[in-house]
């Protein structure tokens, strides 16, 4: 029974460590997308509708 809670213990805690590192990568900027803004003119195929007024 002490193995389960040494297992639940040590899961729990690389649980929380990889949560931290995701905040820390996410705050840093690692998951920014810098690749599609400049590509998303060249696949602009929406029709855009005016309005006359």
């Amino acid at each position: 029974m002490s193995v389960i809670y040494l297992l639940l213990s040590l899961s729990i805690l690389v649980a929380i460590i990889f949560f931290i590192a995701f905040i820390i990568s996410v705050k840093r900027g690692q998951y920014d997308d810098s690749y599609t803004p400049s590509v998303r003119m060249l696949f602009d195929d929406e029709i855009v509708k005016e309005e006359n007024n």
